[in-house]
């Protein structure tokens, strides 16, 4: 094969090439496998095959802090795809709902800074350590962690448990409601569909409808009765949006707060337990901050970004990327560049923070800090009230869903024993406490018992995406 100026010849195009699906067991199971196979047979960036159609995988650390840099020039934005735009790319495509969600993380073009305004404005509220509500958050995150530490009490000092179904979930499900100020019922149906979603199933096209018109009836709610709440502030910040533009943002919101978050603190379990140890350093030294960042690192939960789309030829890695081919960025692969770049010790507490997991440029993730702060508190409970948490299957054994986006697991299988002065609230007490907390907060504390009570009995099926 030809090369030019240290990489492939540009006369090669994306379609020309042999490429591999990227989905598949090994990469559900050991991504990082398939990352470094890929880099050695094309360096930086890989043509890969994504559900029947090809695209750009950018491995290198470099390559991707550029493309995410260079917002004008690699926008967002699915209409710039060429492919799509010629009919190469099937209508049924599981990950097309995804890709045409109008919303501030799919959506490019010069709107952007009036929604991401807007963000900024309704976030600020929650994020902001010294407003009074974004101090009840905490608080009542705090609190909901305690709960959910207390359900799985109260059934023994010792046990076994999908830690995932009562409480990497729950706890940011709650907080999302919060946030949007819904019921939990319609914000646990809601994600389920958000999972199916990112996880590009048969039913992705059917559950973006359902979710489009739940978050619609939310929007249209809080326009009618505004309250304390992101959709309220929203609106306040841009009162010219409509129903369906919010829908759009609420959904965005929701798989942020309610799966993001939760993937997170799940993977910080593991990484705790199973990891190379810097991780628990960092736990072990109270810098449970160092210890998220830590995770993002080795263990993200966004494994692959939105696509962008360059608007004009430019080489990136060994190859010449055509104006208008997706260009998807593998977060664990750039990660891994970059650790090997930085040459990070395994006895370190401290971590680089110069991990793309909030991404990059003007388009870095408007939620991070509210994504950290749940993730903190909730490792903060766990590792207060517990002496003992393990997994209860080995590591390589763990169920991790497959998806184009997010690495996550379907559920965590953990062995655990409490510290010896905790002590178990009566069910009356507990109960009691429930009716306290319930006054002081606007989502119903019932709520968590029954989202608890159905994933346990199985009327709500949290693993049917």
């Amino acid at each position: 094969m030809e090369r030019v100026s240290g990489g492939h010849s540009p006369d090669i195009t994306l379609e020309s090439l042999t490429t591999e699906p990227l989905l598949g067991r090994e990469y559900q199971d050991h991504p990082e496998a398939v990352h470094e196979r890929l880099r050695s047979r094309h360096g930086a960036v890989a043509p890969v095959d994504l559900l029947g159609v090809p695209v750009w995988l950018v491995l290198g650390y470099q390559e991707a802090l550029h493309v995410l840099q260079n917002d004008a020039m690699w926008p967002k934005g699915i209409q710039h795809w060429r492919a799509r735009n010629e009919g190469r790319v099937p209508d049924d495509w599981p990950v097309a709902p995804a890709l045409e969600a109008d919303n501030t993380m799919a959506r490019g073009g010069a709107d952007h800074t009036r929604y991401r305004t807007a963000w900024d404005a309704a976030l600020k509220p929650f994020q902001d350590p010294g407003h009074p509500q974004s101090r009840r958050l905490k608080d009542n995150i705090r609190r909901t962690a305690n709960e959910l530490v207390t359900l799985l009490a109260q059934e023994g000092r010792s046990g076994a448990a999908d830690l995932a179904a009562r409480f990497t979930r729950p706890l940011p499900l709650m907080v999302a409601g919060e946030l949007l100020g819904a019921s939990g019922s319609q914000s646990e149906r809601t994600l389920m569909d958000i999972w199916r979603i990112l996880d590009a199933g048969p039913d992705s096209a059917v559950a973006s409808g359902r979710v489009h018109t739940a978050m619609y009836a939310l929007a249209e709610e809080k326009r009618r009765r505004p309250g304390e709440d992101f959709p309220s502030y929203m609106l306040a910040a841009q009162p010219r949006l409509t129903s369906s533009e919010l829908a759009h943002e609420l959904t965005m919101l929701m798989g942020m707060i309610a799966d993001h978050a939760g993937i997170l603190i799940a993977n910080a379990v593991v990484e705790i337990i199973t990891g190379d140890g810097r991780a628990r350093a960092s736990l072990s030294a109270g810098m449970i901050r160092e210890t998220v960042n830590h995770v993002v690192l080795r263990k993200p939960p966004l494994a692959n970004f939105m696509p962008r789309f360059p608007l004009r030829d430019q080489r990136l890695g060994e190859y010449v990327i055509r104006a208008g081919e997706p260009v998807w960025i593998a977060t664990a692969a750039t990660h891994a560049d970059l650790r090997s770049a930085a040459g990070a010790s395994a006895d370190r507490a401290t971590s680089t923070r110069a991990h793309l997991s909030w991404g990059a440029g003007p388009r870095q993730c408007p939620a991070r800090e509210l994504a950290t702060t749940i993730t903190t508190l909730a490792l903060e409970c766990l590792f207060e009230h517990f002496a003992l948490l393990e997994l209860a299957v080995p590591a390589d054994q763990l169920p991790w869903r497959s998806s184009p986006f997010i690495r996550g697991l379907r559920f965590l299988p953990i062995r655990y024993e409490l510290r010896a002065d905790y002590e178990i609230p009566s069910p009356e007490r507990s109960a009691a406490d429930e009716r306290t907390a319930s006054e002081e907060r606007s989502a119903p504390a019932s709520t968590l018992r029954r989202l608890l009570a159905g994933t346990v009995t199985g009327t709500v099926d949290p693993y049917s995406f």
